[in-house]
């Protein structure tokens, strides 16, 4: 059986027969998180990939920032017959951000540090691989810390004049020293306080491959290891790493696949 779908609803329902329907939460644009539940048992391909799927129907996938607009999502009963779904996502468009007076240091970094960037990037990418089977991740989440948006999703930032790679967070601008609190359950997976780049970095592991990560922290409240529940303190706001005033810059990943966390919570004016 074949349906399509093609939204910007924040819920949807394809039904799939006699058996029941499949359930998708998610906006369908590029950047979203996708959480979703099927009939127990049976086994789910997200564009001919096998993703996990809870004993109870719960799974999770994602659309990066750049991804293509057309999705094919199959169920597959325990019969073995195949359900398949048509997904059809919208393109956005993203803003272009120029920050002057960056240290070059940050810029270029010198050819000293590499072994420094390169461990940094090994811990956080050995922390995102974490497939934890917790259900933390189908929770409404919430904002992590009060303050404006000073930095969104998918811009593309412009330093000193050099195009650099997109920006792949929320930034909340606040004062050193301001709370951060869990936007959901989870279980800390990393903290490190000084990476090069990011600063005070935290993962929060939420289950089936969707953490949050919090960069330039001044402070980490929680250890590795500990499990936290929605709205626990877990750090607090810095200016560490390569910024240009305090703030906090939010990060929504499904493994590799980095998404928006705005479309995780309550709309808040910039």
């Amino acid at each position: 059986m074949l349906s399509r779908y093609s939204s910007a609803l924040l819920a949807l329902f394809i039904f799939s027969g006699a058996v029941g329907a499949i359930e998708l939460r998610g906006n369908m644009i590029q950047g979203s998180l996708i959480r979703g539940k099927t009939t127990p048992g049976n086994t789910v391909l997200f564009n001919g990939k096998e993703i996990d799927v809870a004993a109870t129907g719960e799974f999770a996938f994602g659309f990066s920032r750049d991804d293509v607009l057309e999705h094919s999502l199959v169920e597959v009963e325990p019969s073995g017959k195949r359900n398949e779904h048509k997904l059809y996502i919208s393109k956005r468009e993203y803003n272009i951000q120029r920050i002057e007076g960056l240290p070059q240091k940050y810029v270029a970094p010198p050819p000293e540090v590499t072994a420094r960037i390169r461990k940094d990037n090994q811990q956080v990418g050995q922390a995102r691989q974490t497939n934890d089977k917790r259900l933390d991740f189908m929770q409404d989440f919430i904002w992590p810390a009060e303050g404006p948006i000073s930095g969104v999703y998918g811009s593309q930032r412009v330093l000193n004049g050099e195009p650099r790679n997109p920006h792949y967070g929320v930034d909340v601008a606040a004062p050193t020293g301001t709370p951060v609190y869990a936007p959901a359950d989870g279980i800390v997976t990393l903290f490190v306080p000084d990476m090069y780049y990011s600063g005070g970095t935290m993962i929060i592991d939420h289950g089936f491959g969707v953490s949050s990560t919090f960069l330039h922290l001044s402070k980490g409240l929680v250890e590795k290891g500990t499990q936290v529940k929605q709205g626990d303190l877990v750090a607090e706001i810095g200016a560490t790493g390569r910024v240009t005033g305090a703030h906090l810059d939010w990060r929504i990943n499904w493994f590799k696949v980095r998404l928006d966390p705005e479309l995780l919570v309550p709309s808040r004016k910039q």
